[in-house]
């Protein structure tokens, strides 16, 4: 929630377009005393949901105007102020709200007159509820939205059907106010498209990309998906400013003591190169001496960095609020975590083909080349790790989120069992899918063993085969010739 003091034009222009309005309507309510912090929250939930059922993008709550006349009248009343109970009503409303739909209060003057206006955005992904209960508007009234069942099934047909990245994050813009607001210059460059000279020619690019929408009046609005990857600051989107990603370097190997940190500022596709080279700035290198020349690398390969932090960008739960992708730095791992839980078997993200609860995000950021062509970017990191002999990383699903957990290298006497069956399996996914098996050399190759380690690399792949990640591939092949495969890939092949 935010709270925006505008005076002069902007908040006089907006005043006036919502007044000019013939009657207020199912997402537009004028109120000129209302105080009572049960009803405004009821209110909110009503506008949220009932904008989302007719196709805009926004509903208000505005203070200061008589509902039936549409006079100027002012107000006296003040958010800032209003308390319910000992809590502030801001936080106390908010908190109510489920999902939160995103609230900005904006105050201004005219003639003389304080107004308030309350710019809700309209759901999106479920129904707005407040205090557990769902409301809509019909015509003016505010109603219990199980009390129509009509249009409840018409709302969630709504919000089913228009992709998050395609709903309207702000509109009623001017043609410069638009162009002002996406960074039209990245949006071709990552491309590889000439920029167009013409403004016109650039808008309808935008429009035809879904970055921007064009509204009946002619004047435009940015799209989620345009907001998300081409925006100058997200700040200037409430709905939106907390899925920025956060870095946080830490001192030692728990979060005690925050070194850095950083909160992106510009949209995803905007940011990107510079995200992955601040990660990488953070990065403790390691030295390496090959050929009696010393160089220094970094802890983790690049294309390993910036594959996870695409694939946190790409495959977050928009629907949860309040969180965004995290990059967290300790001593001796990285740790990308993204809000929501994954829609495949993270046992499967190197076979499987790919699922993205985001598919339009996901095909403007391959057509931005930030991530790479389906289904490839797991058999890369999986490639890389193995490459530079590192642990295999490790994924952590908890209710709300997905970790993926980098290490630092380690010997592979000094790693524990469970980081050895990790590697195994993970080395015998990335044979699979690269038309091989695993075997007792391929296994010494992945660890660094030497050719008369045959019995440690032995001793490895029968604690992956008691974990039940690998399978031989055929059981009655001799010892020397046994070759493995993963669990799945031995279950599919009987079926």
């Amino acid at each position: 929630m935010s709270s925006v003091p505008l005076g002069g034009d902007a908040f006089g222009e907006l005043l006036e377009r919502l007044r000019a309005q013939p009657q207020e309507c199912e997402w537009l309510e004028f109120k000129v005393g209302l105080s009572d912090p049960h009803e405004i929250g009821q209110y909110i939930s009503a506008l949220a949901n009932s904008a989302a059922l007719h196709g805009e993008a926004r509903a208000y709550l505005v203070w200061g105007v008589e509902d039936r006349t549409h006079k100027l009248v002012g107000t006296k009343f003040d958010h800032t102020i209003l308390k319910k109970g000992n809590q502030s009503f801001e936080p106390w409303v908010t908190g109510l709200l489920e999902p939160d739909p995103g609230l900005t209060y904006k105050v201004g003057q005219v003639q003389g007159m304080r107004f308030v206006i309350l710019e809700i955005a309209a759901a999106s992904h479920s129904p707005v509820q407040f205090s557990g209960t769902s409301y809509i508007r019909i015509g003016s009234h505010k109603k219990k939205l199980s009390d129509h069942p009509a249009e409840a099934r018409q709302l969630y047909r709504n919000l089913d059907q228009v992709p998050f990245e395609y709903r309207v994050v702000t509109g009623g813009l001017a043609e410069a106010e638009a162009l002002k607001a996406i960074d039209f210059s990245v949006y071709f460059e990552l491309q590889k498209l000439p920029a167009p000279s013409e403004l016109s020619v650039v808008l309808e690019a935008l429009v035809g990309s879904k970055i921007l929408d064009q509204e009946p009046t002619g004047r435009y609005a940015v799209t989620n998906l345009g907001a998300l990857l081409f925006s100058n600051a997200l700040t200037d989107y409430p709905t939106l400013e907390r899925k920025a990603a956060r870095v946080v370097k830490y001192r030692g190997k728990n979060k005690l003591t925050a070194e850095r940190e950083q909160l992106g500022a510009r949209g995803y596709a905007c940011g990107f190169e510079g995200l992955v080279s601040y990660i990488d700035s953070l990065l403790p290198a390691n030295e390496v001496i090959g050929k009696a020349l010393r160089t220094e690398v970094s802890m983790f390969p690049p294309t390993v960095i910036r594959e996870l932090v695409a694939n946190a960008l790409v495959h977050q739960d928009f629907s949860i609020g309040g969180a965004g992708p995290m990059i967290e730095l300790y001593d001796d791992r990285l740790e990308i975590t993204n809000p929501g839980t994954p829609l495949i078997d993270p046992a499967r993200f190197v076979d499987a083909a790919p699922r993205s609860r985001n598919e339009k995000l996901a095909s403007m950021m391959r057509r931005c080349h930030i991530c790479e062509e389906r289904g490839s970017g797991w058999d890369r990191i999986a490639a890389e790790i193995e490459f530079h002999q590192l642990p295999a990383p490790l994924i952590r699903v908890d209710e709300n989120h997905t970790t993926v957990v980098l290490y630092a290298h380690k010997d592979p006497r000094s790693m524990d069992r469970e980081e050895r069956v990790r590697a195994v399996y993970l080395h015998a996914c990335l044979r699979y899918v690269s038309g091989e098996r695993a075997v007792n050399s391929s296994v010494r190759e992945r660890f660094g063993l030497g050719d008369r380690e045959s019995s440690t690399a032995s001793s490895y792949i029968r604690d992956a085969l008691d974990a039940g990640v690998i399978a031989p591939h055929d059981p009655d092949a001799g010892r020397r010739h046994m070759q493995y495969v993963p669990f799945w890939a031995k279950r599919a092949s009987s079926l």
